[in-house]
């Protein structure tokens, strides 16, 4: 070949982003993908830290270091990467080599958000699904018996003399009525209820008003709504009550202080439960308070999982549920300092 193609146009031109760090972290070269990915050029990538160009990684930085001291390399599945305050996902790859008697780590970046989302959202199907299956079996067989036991209590009732007595009638009636109540919420809603093409804005403008009724006064609440989302069709009462359900979830997890979002995107090329759709709604409630435990993350949305002490942890679980009636989509990304629950709902029209 006349003119040789430069080692540049070739990495340049890979869709994997690649960046070069010394022993100190330190950038010393970014091809365009990761100019791209990190959304910094790469005049302003190199001689950065690394843990200057990304907000925060769960990567432990100390292995790369350990890489180039050992001249060895690893890779590492499923990173998450947070970019101007998103979590990204990507696969890396860290190797070490020579260069004019120095050695660095060649650091190897492939994106697998989509990827990810389609799998963890099988996932979630699946076991979720199960889940369901084992509560309702279990409900089923405690409010056959619940309803013995009340009967029981009245005949009981009917039959004591003493006023003093009837108040033990009283308690079991009580508590059994309320246990039929948890189990009626465990079963969750069974079929989707009447719907009608609404203004998504106008319940959760419901779902505001409701919460401030009873927010504490060191809670701030605010909307960020983006008018031109078109109309939807929906069970008005049931998406309330989806959204309700994440907004005061927000707020037991703020405790008396921190400010809460409620923001609305229109989002493109959306897989909702197996079919991609042109258009969806893309409402977000955002939090500062200081975020899901992680033990939590991967049965967040599992009925009886909570980690607030005195929670029956079924309101995230039937928000699921009637989201996933709408055809709709719930995600959640979680760190110290911002929890944000994304709900995508398919525009038709």
């Amino acid at each position: 070949m006349k003119n040789r193609i430069s080692i540049q146009t070739i990495i340049d031109s890979q869709l994997t982003a690649v960046l070069v760090v010394d022993g100190d972290l330190v950038v010393q070269f970014a091809n365009t993908a990761a100019e791209q990915l990190l959304t910094l050029s790469k005049r302003r990538l190199q001689d950065a830290r690394l843990d200057k160009v990304v907000e925060d990684i769960s990567l432990d930085m100390r292995r790369i270091q350990r890489c180039i001291e050992l001249e060895q390399g690893f890779t590492n599945s499923e990173v998450q990467v947070i970019i101007d305050g998103l979590p990204r996902w990507v696969d890396v790859s860290v190797t070490a080599f020579t260069w004019e008697r120095q050695t660095l780590a060649l650091m190897e970046l492939r994106l697998v958000d989509q990827q990810k989302k389609i799998s963890q959202e099988l996932q979630q199907r699946a076991q979720q699904q199960a889940a369901r299956e084992l509560v309702r079996g279990l409900a089923h067989e405690i409010k056959n018996p619940l309803g013995g036991l009340r009967g029981a209590a009245q005949l009981l009732e009917r039959e004591l003399e003493k006023e003093e007595l009837k108040e033990f009638t009283h308690l079991i009636i009580a508590q059994a009525d309320r246990l039929r109540n948890l189990v009626d919420r465990l079963l969750g809603p069974q079929r989707p209820g009447q719907r009608e093409v609404i203004n998504l804005h106008s319940v959760l403008e419901q779902v505001r008003r409701l919460v401030s009724m009873d927010i504490p006064p060191g809670i701030t609440l605010t909307r960020d709504y983006d008018p031109s989302i078109p109309d939807l069709e929906m069970d008005s009462e049931q998406l309330q009550q989806a959204f309700l359900n994440m907004v005061r979830n927000a707020v037991e997890a703020l405790g008396d202080h921190g400010h809460i979002t409620i923001r609305t995107r229109t989002a493109f090329q959306v897989m909702l439960q197996g079919k991609r759709y042109r258009l969806a709604a893309e409402v977000r409630i955002i939090d500062d308070g200081p975020g899901i435990p992680a033990l939590l993350h991967d049965t967040l949305f599992y009925p009886m999982v909570t980690g607030k002490e005195g929670g029956t942890g079924l309101g995230l679980s039937i928000a699921q549920e009637l989201i996933h009636q709408h055809q709709g989509r719930i995600e959640c990304q979680s760190r110290p300092g911002l929890t944000e629950f994304i709900i995508y709902l398919p525009l038709r029209r």
